[in-house]
């Protein structure tokens, strides 16, 4: 039987891909180890294209909280590991399945955890990453790209526009999003997760598109079915979401609008082709400045315009696209 390895990330798409770098980096290192990610169950098909997870194991929260249990049957794991947070709730829970070592960031009310000490600062990709190096297992923040699905793209070609995210401090007006879709003279597809069917279809009617154009809503899109839009897309405008990450991990074209929280935190690789989106003004090392699960949009987010969306997208789409005079040589 081959030794456990548990992870535990009990959140939403775009956290488990900003874990993928440092998933990759426990797979290099713990090779002969079967992989067991403790994370809602409707990830499964994600988890499973990272090629760093071998099995899901379900579990959930309200939120972003700690789940109350983990379900381990069988001999304890070799190795935990807390990528979940920073705190006794995940220490606690993590040790509850009585793993041989745990890896985890220091906390003072468990003392006897030894961790490197937790940053408020830091990216969340970079943030996994220096855990793990801590423990002497290295980690490239870089490494995030995913492999696309071996499933046809419902709109190859489209630009993806998802104007849903989980609080309303980060949802930039409907209004605005449409004004997007009518600027573009590409076939465009609103993608919308569970529950968010009335935000996608007011917008594509705002934008004269039709109702055929929207993509989910009454439930979640089925992650191999996004992943191929997206692969296949022209190119991704998104709030800080997961669908944000996912353009990320395929290498796709992305306007990121950032509102309440710093693309400093969540924000896409430094590559041209991902475009962050980001009107503070205040002090530069200030990368929380507004409530990240407020009901009303923030007002950073409020002070991107359409048309610097439609500029941002034109250059993310030229940047991504080769060059076809490169290498010609000029007379």
């Amino acid at each position: 039987m081959r030794p456990k390895l548990l992870v535990l990330r009990a959140l939403g798409l775009g956290d488990l891909l900003t874990a993928v770098p440092a998933l990759r980096a426990l797979r290099r290192h713990w090779p002969g180890h079967e992989i067991v990610l403790a994370a809602p169950a409707r990830l499964a098909e994600a988890a499973a294209a990272t090629g760093a997870v071998d099995r899901l194991l379900p579990v959930s929260a309200p939120a972003r909280s700690v789940p109350a249990r983990i379900d381990w049957l069988g001999p304890a794991p070799e190795v935990a590991v807390d990528l979940h947070g920073n705190g006794p709730p995940s220490h606690l829970l993590l040790q509850g399945v009585r793993p041989g070592a745990l890896l985890a960031y220091a906390h003072p009310r468990t003392p006897h955890i030894a961790g490197p000490v937790w940053r408020t600062d830091e990216h969340e990709r970079d943030r996994w990453c220096r855990l793990l190096h801590w423990y002497g297992i290295p980690a490239d923040p870089g490494d995030l790209r995913i492999a696309p699905p071996d499933v046809p793209s419902p709109a190859r070609g489209a630009t993806v526009v998802h104007p849903g995210a989980d609080a309303g401090s980060r949802r930039w007006p409907a209004t605005r999003f449409a004004a997007v879709i009518r600027g573009l003279r590409t076939p465009v597809v609103v993608t919308a997760g569970a529950g968010e069917a009335p935000l996608a279809h007011r917008i594509a009617e705002l934008a004269g598109l039709p109702a055929s154009r929207v993509l989910g809503g009454d439930a979640d899109v089925p992650f191999p079915v996004l992943a191929a839009l997206v692969a296949e897309a022209r190119a991704v405008v998104a709030g800080d979401t997961g669908l944000a990450h996912l353009a990320s991990a395929l290498g796709t074209p992305s306007v990121v609008l950032f509102g309440p929280v710093s693309p400093r935190l969540w924000g896409p690789p430094d590559d041209p082709r991902h475009q962050a989106l980001w009107h503070y003004g205040g002090a530069p090392d200030e990368v929380r400045p507004g409530d990240a699960h407020g009901d009303r949009p923030d007002e950073r987010l409020l002070r991107i315009s359409a048309d610097e969306v439609l500029d941002a997208l034109a250059t993310a789409v030229r940047t991504a696209r080769p060059d076809p005079m490169e290498g010609a040589g000029t007379r």
